[in-house]
């Protein structure tokens, strides 16, 4: 179970506050978004809930036990993909595993083969492209045995083509493990083809402006980013957005 309760955090650095009484919840089995300004906060946020930081005030929740402080207990994907280059694939998936004494290989194979990395098991980083070292990366998570994933804008090196393809690998991989997942991005349209909620983060002191529910069937095929409804979305969520800038 991968249900994470943020209750009224907040987090100064100096005189600059940067959190002011944050409060979301990830459901189990649910991928959530968390779209901000820039500099709003949202990789101090992951880094309070990855243990990294003590928040200032407030608690974080994982499976009903706190974890302010407590490392180790989330999966975290930085925007660099952070592979061992002396690593190769199957060793570098294999990695959060064996921390905690795991090693899954044959899940390790099954899961490296459907990222369509066939083929790369004994390849090294170096010889891979952004986006396969992307796909490694979140494999990676995957295998690690913590309920929650967070992912820090993982796509935002990669151009507008591997980007989506990179989406709906990310979409149809999570459905079919269903982990928990919370993923920051500057992106609206990414945060809505993703995610079951996104949560609009004001400008600094960051506070929760909004959530919205994403009402998009699953599967989701691109096309309908092109569509009114999609549109009208994205508009709303652009206000809120745009009204702190």
């Amino acid at each position: 179970m991968g249900n994470l309760a943020v209750k009224d955090i907040t987090k100064s650095y100096g005189n600059h506050n940067i959190l002011q009484g944050v409060n979301f919840t990830v459901n189990d089995g649910e991928f959530v978004s968390i779209l901000g300004p820039s500099g709003s906060g949202k990789s101090t946020l992951f880094h309070l809930i990855g243990g990294i930081r003590l928040p200032d005030s407030g608690q974080i929740f994982l499976e009903d036990k706190q974890i302010n402080g407590l490392k180790g207990s989330i999966s975290y994907t930085p925007q660099s993909p952070s592979l061992m280059p002396w690593r190769t694939v199957l060793k570098n998936v294999l990695l959060g595993g064996e921390i905690v004494g795991k090693h899954d290989e044959k899940r390790a194979l099954e899961l490296i083969e459907r990222a369509g990395l066939q083929g790369y098991e004994n390849a090294y980083p170096h010889e891979l492209s952004g986006g396969m070292k992307q796909r490694v990366a979140f494999v990676r998570s995957l295998l690690s045995p913590q309920p929650l994933i967070c992912l820090d804008e993982p796509f935002s090196a990669l151009d507008e083509f591997t980007r989506l393809e990179m989406q709906k690998w990310l979409m149809s991989i999570w459905q079919e493990n269903k982990r928990s997942i919370l993923f920051v991005t500057h992106n609206i349209d990414e945060a809505m083809f993703l995610s079951d909620r996104v949560i609009v983060l004001s400008q600094k002191p960051a506070t929760v402006k909004r959530e919205f529910t994403i009402p998009f069937e699953r599967p989701r095929q691109e096309s309908i980013l092109l569509t009114e409804e999609f549109l009208d979305w994205k508009k709303a969520i652009y206000r809120e957005l745009s009204e702190d800038v």
